[in-house]
């Protein structure tokens, strides 16, 4: 019987990666596969910029967890983010004849209204509510109160139009079905946040290689959401004016960096290795990392809003391959003057993986483990045969990708459109899959019926049949007698 598994595909900017796993029954993931691609080269703070070339990576991501499972994916769940997402606050006032009793309706005209806003090259992505101001006071649930003058509070997430269409033309052109697609920093705030925190404000900071993202939380909403476009290949472009490769900064990025040396500790006299014929200077190379580290921080703190900034009770959670450098959180503790600073190396749930990419905890696989965690729709298609796996690569290929590994598409079909729902979108699937749901009990129902019926029928027939053979055996037993 094929095993049922979850795919998950998270488009970075550094890299494109895939992984394959199952939901256990207490809760923990098993990890089966794991796939990276390079995709510096298509994908640019966030955002696809050479279709052709991100059509490449995920078809090759698809071949190659196909080949590790030995079995057919059907779907998969996507992560996005990148420089295109951001969030903006809208206040839909209302003001209500006399002393009126909110109702829901009233509620739903406001969600409504909010949900037809409309931006400049940029469509809503989700709307979350924030509050709702009664009269002078705040509330979350209004419904049944009385007032006069209603405001519903909202936090639109919002995209690029462009983004999107790149986004589907990719995985269309790749012939890659989508199940769902979720909004990457928020699927990797559930898996790294504690609700504690989430409630108490917080402040979450991804730091990647193209962009850092801030989440803000407070009262288990968020708050805010906006993408910067700096991180860690800003360090590497820095170090190149010390006349050093890409490659070369790379390296000696990773091996000597320190988001912060104190003053004491600076040696003028000491340089590093560049290789057997060269060295630079320690101190250059010092002011040049720190220099840029702290304008990373200085912009991520600048994105809290300044309502939430005194009311991050749960500190700061940093994560993401930029949180692994040596004295991160002493930056964040001296420029937002909050002690309370967490390093999130891994997510909440318990995973279960021999890959050194996961088990190293370094806080790169937060986010496609997040996206992992948020699927619950099964990705698995049928099994390959020995035969049709061995001469898996010799396929005919056309377009972009092997025809033989193209996961089928019903144009018809909702699921893997690729399309990432609105509110108004997400209620009106919630309402066809209530009516699917509502269909099929009534079909089980008149089955169990008709089958009710048919038992009943046959117990009939059954004691029909008991009480002829009866009558048939006192009949024979009976004429014997008068024999006798």
């Amino acid at each position: 019987m094929p095993k049922e598994f979850i795919v998950a595909i998270e488009l970075g900017s550094s890299k494109m990666t895939g992984i394959a796993g199952q939901k256990n029954l207490d809760g923990s993931i098993t990890v089966l596969a794991t796939v990276e691609e390079n995709s510096s080269s298509c994908i640019r703070k966030g955002v696809i910029y050479n279709i052709d070339k991100t059509c490449q990576c995920l078809t090759s991501i698809i071949k190659k967890l196909k080949n590790f499972l030995k079995q057919d994916i059907t779907q998969v769940y996507v992560g996005v983010g990148g420089r295109s997402i951001r969030s903006l606050k809208n206040v839909i006032v209302k003001d209500l004849p006399g002393a009126s009793i909110i109702s829901q309706d009233m509620i739903n005209e406001l969600m409504d209204i909010n949900r037809n806003m409309t931006y400049p090259d940029q469509e809503i992505l989700d709307a979350a509510t924030q509050e709702y101001k009664i009269d002078n006071q705040y509330q979350i649930d209004p419904v049944g109160i009385q007032c006069s003058h209603l405001e519903g509070i909202f936090l639109n997430i919002l995209w690029r139009k462009n983004f999107y269409n790149n986004i589907n033309t990719c995985f269309e052109n790749a012939n890659i079905s989508i199940a769902e697609m979720y909004l990457a920093p928020l699927a990797m705030a559930d898996s790294v946040l504690t609700d504690s925190e989430k409630r108490a404000g917080c402040m979450l900071v991804d730091l990647g290689a193209d962009t850092t993202t801030v989440s803000v939380y407070y009262k288990g909403i968020l708050r805010h959401l906006s993408v910067i476009p700096l991180g860690g290949n800003n360090i590497t472009k820095d170090l190149t004016c010390l006349q050093l490769e890409d490659a070369d900064a790379e390296k000696m990025k990773l091996k000597y960096a320190k988001a912060y040396t104190d003053i004491s500790n600076i040696d003028p006299t000491l340089n590093y290795s560049v290789d057997k014929d060269r060295t630079i200077e320690s101190k250059k190379f010092i002011e040049i990392v720190e220099a840029r580290v702290e304008e990373i921080v200085e912009n991520a703190w600048f994105q809290v809003p300044a309502e939430f900034s005194d009311k991050l009770m749960g500190g700061i959670i940093l994560t993401g391959g930029g949180s692994n450098m040596p004295e991160i959180d002493k930056v964040f503790k001296t420029h937002t003057h909050i002690d309370k600073v967490r390093i999130a190396k891994f997510v909440t749930q318990t995973v279960n993986s021999k890959d050194p990419k996961i088990t190293n905890h370094t806080g790169m696989m937060n986010t496609v483990l997040g996206l992992l965690a948020k699927g619950d729709m099964n990705c698995a298609g049928s099994e390959f045969n020995n035969d049709l796996f061995d001469n898996l690569d010799n396929r005919p290929t056309t377009g972009t990708g092997a025809e033989a590994h193209k996961a089928p598409r019903n144009p018809n079909e909702t699921v893997g459109t690729g399309v990432v729902l609105t509110a108004a979108e997400k209620q009106k699937a919630e309402e066809e899959a209530r009516r699917k749901r509502e269909q099929e009990e009534e079909e089980a129902r008149l089955l169990a019926e008709k089958e009710a019926e048919e038992e009943a029928k046959r117990r009939k027939e059954n004691s029909l049949v008991h009480k002829f053979m009866r009558g048939f055996k006192k009949f024979v037993k009976d004429t014997i007698s008068e024999e006798e």
